[in-house]
């Protein structure tokens, strides 16, 4: 990246209170006591676009142990400083700092802010270098002081409704404000970069290459300073905030909907959604920070080098069919006896569907026909209760069932199909505290239910 490095930008210095907040953060998930005030009543939610130059004062102030070094370092007066932090820690509701003789030392409280701001922050760091890097115009933004010139709070609020909708006339009805103060803030920021964000078209604003890049990086950003609130809550002994899960089919059957009910029943302040779609749709929008994480079949571990991957239990592919099917009391099945049978079946492009193909390929035989691809679950147990016609698909998927006596598994085992289910997170992302409480239900649920599963024999199996 061109321009000024880390260490010469306000606000990234190293200093003795960044080294600490990992311990602070720690204590999130049990809460914090001993403190000279009781906990705040609630407040309104804290906005995630809350002023960059109180965050940016807040960083400096903790590295620094002092308003007045802090201060020389962001070249701001003492008074405007302390005007910051006093307009950040009513925002929150909370005291950021103990205030001490031998200087300003970050409470958990204040930890937990500067842990989600010093990583906001980084996102946009790498949003600016990712454009400098790639644009002929990386020169005219290398000298600008980040983030506070470029990312102004009305701006950035803009361009991201903008990038979200591309359609100015809405984003300026959501804001409450006419569309030339819309129009003139992304101009603004566009002058700042000195590139362009959006390519302008009848059917509406679409973001360039470099406006993707930077909506990426911002994205993630937010979603960082979406969990202060959270943070604070938890330290505070209240978990709530919203956590997003990218559900997959192996996983949403009864785990899933177990660990939901077990977490709000103890949290019922906590917001859940699920979010479900192929692997590579969820990959994505886990990258972008739209979802916490991802539960069901685990890919490869050199599938997504920026994943980590939690084994938690394993599980095959059965053949599934109606009650009162021919084959449902025959002992002994081998897959020759189902060569000639009606298949529904997920699409070919799938790792079930793979799988199911080289079974048969390592007995020898074709590959089963799909007079039916489907990977929609309530049409795939409408056709196979009602028809002669057979799936393969894990057991768990279609448990409800089976356990009520409308489907039966075939007594046919099928060899290399056994597919580790676990957690896929960002290896870089720090869970919210909601996100942490459920993801650690799950782990209990599957615990409770099988003790004795070694999660180094399953990691070992899928990769």
């Amino acid at each position: 990246m061109s321009g000024p490095g880390r260490a010469e930008r306000p606000g990234f210095e190293a200093g003795p209170a960044r080294r600490a907040v990992q311990d602070h953060i720690s204590s999130l998930q049990t809460g914090v006591s001993g403190y000279r005030h009781a906990p705040p009543p609630a407040k309104p939610a804290f906005s995630c676009l809350v002023n960059f130059r109180h965050l940016q004062a807040l960083i400096a102030v903790a590295d620094n142990c002092s308003v007045t070094r802090a201060s020389e370092q962001l070249c701001r007066a003492q008074s405007a400083v302390t005007r910051s932090i006093h307009a950040l820690e009513e925002a929150l509701n909370v005291e950021l700092f103990e205030r001490k003789a031998s200087g300003m030392l970050c409470n958990a409280f204040g930890s937990a802010v500067l842990y989600r701001a010093t990583r906001a922050f980084s996102e946009f760091e790498a949003g600016v270098s990712e454009i400098s890097g790639k644009t002929r115009e990386s020169s005219r933004i290398s000298n600008v002081h980040f983030p506070s010139s470029l990312f102004h709070e009305s701006r950035l609020e803009a361009f991201v409704k903008l990038a979200e909708s591309g359609h100015m006339p809405t984003v300026a009805k959501e804001l409450g404000v006419t569309q030339p103060a819309v129009s003139r803030a992304l101009n603004d920021l566009e002058s700042k970069l000195g590139l362009d964000l959006f390519t302008r078209t009848s059917k509406g604003m679409l973001l360039t290459v470099s406006g993707e890049r930077l909506f990426f990086r911002v994205k993630r950003a937010l979603l960082e300073l979406r969990q202060v609130e959270a943070d604070l809550a938890a330290l505070q002994g209240t978990t709530r905030g919203r956590v997003v899960i990218g559900a997959l089919p192996l996983g949403r059957t009864s785990i899933l909907p177990l660990a939901m009910t077990n977490v709000l029943r103890k949290h019922p302040q906590l917001q859940i959604a699920t979010v479900e779609g192929p692997y590579e749709s969820l990959a994505a929008r886990l990258r972008a920070g739209d979802i916490d994480f991802i539960f069901g079949a685990l890919r490869p571990a050199d599938h997504a080098r920026d994943f980590t991957s939690e084994p938690l239990l394993s599980d095959s592919m059965a053949i599934v069919v109606r009650a009162g099917h021919p084959l449902a009391q025959v002992q002994g099945l081998a897959l020759k006896d189902l060569a000639a049978l009606s298949w529904v079946l997920p699409n070919g492009s799938t790792p079930a569907r793979k799988q199911l193909d080289l079974a048969f390929k390592l007995e020898g035989l074709p590959p089963p026909l799909a007079a039916v691809e489907t990977s929609d679950l309530a049409i795939l147990r409408g056709v196979i209760s009602n028809t002669d016609q057979v799936t393969a698909i894990s057991a768990t998927q279609l448990e409800y069932e089976i356990d009520a006596g409308m489907l039966t598994v075939l007594d046919i085992a099928l060899p290399n199909t056994t597919r580790v289910i676990g957690i896929t997170q960002r290896a870089d992302s720090s869970a919210s505290p909601g996100a942490s409480t459920l993801i650690a239900e799950i782990r209990g649920i599957v615990g409770r239910s099988a003790p004795s599963h070694d999660c180094d024999a399953l990691a070992g199996r899928r990769d």
